[in-house]
């Protein structure tokens, strides 16, 4: 009897010991699988942005609106965020250089662009460009709008757009325009007008806009096509005569001077813009965090004071409808460009 009691007892030790250890076994199993689910988890969550300094390249030279711009933002960016953010400034090759270092920079959201409009005339110009502007960048948001000024010298006998179509139609190829260079979006402008009246007035370039409006103030040059902020102090003591802006609206700063879309050109808008893109590739969550962000510093009226008054209109667009404005200005200047026989310098 002891015996068997005994080998009872041994049996019953056993079969708990087989229970415990397949239970060891099953909480081991569960445990990892668990361990691998939140690793999985962990994965597909962005990391924390932005976790480091964030640099703003700016392909273009130091100074003037593009500038100011880019560096008023990027101080803002830094109190929202707590990291610094660096604006560097990579001119060079028509934007190609500091456009090309954003598109091969890890796909993080901590390397911006600080792009616009030569980004979507570059396809149109080159045709070896090695990038696409929408396949290549993430676009954040389009942040503003300079309208550019159509003005003339008060010699030339036209007082609106339409008296100067007439004028380039009974003078073919005599007239000329000045403007900051070949290209610029004071050229391009110039040849749109060419283009949707059916005209053709040649342009002059020049290199920098300074140059341009000093030869349109001595009446060397009748016409001067670019941005308003230099030229607008002339219109003001009559030594310019403001023809039109080419928004679709009349600005803000200056309520007087018409739209050539007013003047019977309907449709005709041109800027130049600017806007934030990132490398392609880079989480949805980070280009909506910083489009978020920005959107809401150039709302704030420290930012927007001073730059309304140099005719800039903020936009402040989402992801999709940057990325659309992008590609239906690739496709505008493209017809441009090929119209006007436009090259690169």
């Amino acid at each position: 009897m002891i015996f068997l009691e005994r080998l009872s007892l041994m049996l019953n030790a056993h079969r708990a010991l087989h229970k415990i250890q397949a239970l060891v076994s099953w909480l081991s199993l569960t445990l990892a699988l668990l361990l691998i689910t939140l690793g999985a988890q962990a994965q597909q969550q962005p990391a924390i942005f932005p976790s480091k300094l964030v640099r703003i390249i700016v392909p273009y030279a130091p100074g003037g609106i593009t500038d100011r711009l880019a560096r008023l933002v990027g101080q803002k960016l830094s109190l929202a965020w707590g990291q610094q953010v660096l604006v560097e400034n990579r001119p060079g090759a028509a934007t190609l250089l500091g456009t090309q270092f954003v598109i091969k920079a890890a796909p993080d959201g901590h390397t911006l662009l600080w792009g616009g409009i030569a980004n979507t005339v570059a396809p149109a110009l080159f045709k070896d460009l090695p990038y696409d502007p929408v396949k290549d960048l993430a676009w954040v948001t389009n942040i503003i709008k300079v309208p550019l000024l159509l003005a003339t010298h008060p010699s030339l006998p036209v007082n609106n757009a339409q008296q100067l179509i007439v004028l380039a139609k009974r003078q073919p190829q005599l007239l000329v325009f000045a403007t900051s260079g070949v290209g610029t979006s004071g050229h391009l402008a110039g040849e749109l007008l060419n283009t949707m009246a059916n005209i053709r007035i040649l342009h002059i370039p020049y290199k920098g806009a300074a140059q341009a409006i000093i030869d349109t103030l001595s009446g060397q040059v009748p016409i001067y096509f670019g941005a308003i902020a230099s030229p607008i102090q002339h219109v003001k003591t009559g030594r310019l005569r403001a023809i039109a802006v080419t928004s679709l609206k009349r600005l803000i700063a200056t309520p007087e001077i018409p739209t050539l879309d007013e003047q019977g050109l309907r449709g005709f808008e041109t800027a130049t813009w600017y806007g934030v893109a990132a490398p392609p590739a880079t989480p949805k969550e980070v280009v909506q965090k910083i489009n978020a962000d920005i959107v809401r510093i150039t709302r704030l009226p420290e930012v927007r004071a001073g730059l309304e008054g140099e005719g800039a209109e903020f936009v402040g667009d989402s992801p999709d409808q940057v990325t659309a404005f992008v590609v239906g200005e690739i496709a505008k200047w493209a017809k441009v460009v090929k119209q006007a026989g436009v090259k690169p310098e």
